[in-house]
């Protein structure tokens, strides 16, 4: 298949691009910043020459927005309403524009669309939009409604002969460099891994390589249309999460932190501290409805083949950089 790929460039879409090459599809990245061999240029905001990648190929995968690796400030959620919603206006007058349509388009959306909540799990059929929380900071509700205007612009698209499907994602983790699995990881590492805030939010995860397959299952199963859980079915509380990664790692203990502590601590990585806070308990229940198999779906497990791949990345590049007859490093080829 063609694969297009918009906003590609970023963790998930590195992930995406790698398993979908290495399965044989061509797959197109539109980036603002092409650098590398089927990049195109684009500035996900204007129809341009990148929207002839669409015309002809079969998926159309959208991944573009402002990351939410920053401070919540106004001008921030701002850019992320912005560049979410706009970016989806635009893929939709792309397909719309085609002669040749793709057959499906995988919109990004988010498991943040839920609500906060500790009594029982958000699937796509009972669970509870977020906005109305009591008790938790006004901005939490932006930040749902950036989901559901950056959802409803898939949905307004005029696109009859394209299947849409909205990727309500959870966190995908991978062992990538500063991807979010490395960034707790290294907290993991330093003994700062505990408990947040008493610990009890929970913590919904999807691993990168059901990641993908979720996906080619979405691709090749027609009956499945609009909002769709990409998360394991097992989600956990923060303080069980954090556990069972520092014992995958080694690491006995974990200091805990307090909200305020989570504040300093989330002003250190540059993001904001409703990922560490809100309680997103999330299940999958449309995918495994439609025979959907997870290969780890228990985080334990998870974890510990996460960890394995990172030590093994960690060693092929230490292997790539061996001493010479000098004392220097230099990469081997």
């Amino acid at each position: 298949m063609k694969i297009v790929i918009p906003g590609g460039t970023g963790q998930v879409g590195a992930i995406l691009n790698r398993a979908l090459t290495a399965a044989g599809h061509e797959v197109v990245v539109l980036t603002r910043r092409p650098r590398r061999e089927r990049e195109i240029a684009w500035d996900g905001r204007s129809l341009g020459p990148w929207a002839a990648e669409l015309d002809g190929s079969d998926v159309v995968i959208n991944l573009a927005g402002r990351s939410v690796s920053c401070r919540y400030t106004q001008a921030n959620l701002k850019a992320m309403m912005d560049s979410r919603v706009r970016s989806t206006e635009v893929v939709g007058e792309a397909v719309a524009s085609a002669a040749r349509p793709p057959r499906i388009w995988l919109q990004m959306s988010t498991a943040t669309v839920y609500t906060h909540r500790f009594d029982a799990s958000n699937d796509e059929i009972t669970g509870v939009v977020g906005g109305e929380e009591p008790g938790v900071p006004d901005y939490w509700a932006y930040s749902v409604e950036i989901a559901r205007n950056w959802e409803r612009a898939q949905e307004r698209a005029d696109t009859p002969h394209t299947r849409k499907v909205a990727l309500r994602s959870a966190m995908v983790m991978s062992p990538d460099r500063d991807g979010v699995f490395d960034v707790l990881s290294r907290l993991a590492r330093l003994g700062l891994g505990g408990p947040v805030a008493g610990g009890a939010q929970y913590v919904s995860w999807i691993h990168d390589r059901d990641f993908v397959r979720a996906v080619e299952f979405l691709i090749d199963h027609e009956e499945l249309t609009g909002p769709v859980n990409l998360a394991a079915p097992t989600p956990v509380p923060q303080r069980a999460f954090m556990r069972a990664l520092r014992s995958a790692w080694g690491v006995p203990v974990g200091l805990p932190a307090t909200k305020w502590m989570a504040k300093i601590g989330a002003l250190a990585l540059r993001s904001d501290t409703e990922l560490l806070l809100k309680s997103r308990r999330v299940v999958p229940r449309r995918l495994l409805d439609a025979g959907f198999v997870f290969d780890h779906a228990a985080w334990p497990e998870a974890a510990a083949d996460l960890v394995r791949r990172a030590r093994g990345r960690s060693g092929a590049h230490d292997r790539r950089l061996a001493p010479t007859g000098s004392g220097s490093l230099r990469r081997r080829a």
